[in-house]
């Protein structure tokens, strides 16, 4: 009579080692991923009739749901801000400050990379995904065509590129709704709510969020590509690679903009000490 043999279980602390090994190697391949397209990127240009198409599904398709979100970003902070404000009669004049203060520097170029990293990150880690499930990335590779160059360069240029502007939309649609709700439904005065923006807001504060905005649309053409190309077989391995495109690029912008705002902010004192 035959018995099973069974397979021992490792430790806690074997466990743990190999976690570790695991993300230590999916690093060491993201970087590598990353200098190998970056060559590409900085010694030939992309290649004809693959960055406009790209430049149209990231920039031109994702107007309506980045002027949406931004719009009602702006509402609701107005909404929120001016019940914690009323209750201070003088910072009442103040509520433009705050509302687009915190549209320019955080809310618009986060929000508008975190709706990118849904709509187009995770269209890109599927697209390029099924590629490489239905072997057209390897097809590539045999007629002598680099698919970083031919696929990953193209999505980073356009990402790179488009999401600034998009940043710029829903900045604008934001301090448009924060001035409808104040100004309109809370009968605040325009001119008080617009000179103090003024005075208090400056160039400054436009350029850290549109430069936070490069890093963010970096990151996202990246992490998605690379989920894209090393994703696993079947169906199941493509939508688990768009989730997890979508996650990690919003883990990266989270941890971006607190370690680029911890940046910024340390320049701004050291250029306008108090």
């Amino acid at each position: 009579m035959s018995t099973a043999v069974s397979t021992p279980t490792p430790g806690p602390m074997r466990q743990l080692l190999n976690a570790a090994r695991t993300m230590f190697i999916a690093w060491g391949e993201l970087a590598d991923f990353i200098l190998r397209s970056m060559g590409w990127l900085f010694f030939k240009r992309p290649s004809r009739g693959t960055l406009l198409p790209i430049c149209f599904q990231v920039g031109v398709l994702s107007v309506p749901v980045v002027g949406i979100t931004g719009l009602f970003i702006g509402m609701v902070l107005a909404v929120q801000s001016y019940a914690e404000f009323v209750r201070i009669p003088p910072l009442k004049d103040w509520l433009g400050v705050a509302i687009n203060g915190s549209v320019i520097r955080e809310l618009g170029p986060v929000l508008a990379a975190t709706m990118l990293a849904g709509r187009v990150g995770s269209a890109i880690a599927a697209e390029l995904g099924t590629m490489r499930v239905t072997e057209q990335i390897d097809a590539l590779t045999c007629l002598g065509v680099n698919p970083l160059h031919y696929l990953v360069v193209p999505r980073f240029l356009a990402c790179v590129l488009l999401i600034p502007l998009l940043t710029v939309l829903a900045d604008f649609m934001g301090i448009m709704g924060g001035a409808l709700i104040s100004t309109q439904l809370y009968g605040m005065e325009p001119y008080r709510y617009w000179s103090l923006s003024q005075d208090k807001l400056g160039m400054w504060d436009i350029m850290t969020g549109l430069i936070k905005s490069v890093f963010f649309g970096a990151s996202i053409a990246l992490i998605s590509c690379f989920r894209g190309f090393h994703s696993k077989p079947g169906a199941e391995g493509v939508g688990k690679a768009a989730t997890e495109s979508f996650v990690h690029s919003f883990i990266a912008i989270l941890a971006l903009d607190f370690f680029l705002s911890m940046f910024f902010n340390s320049i701004y004192r050291q250029l306008w000490p108090e």
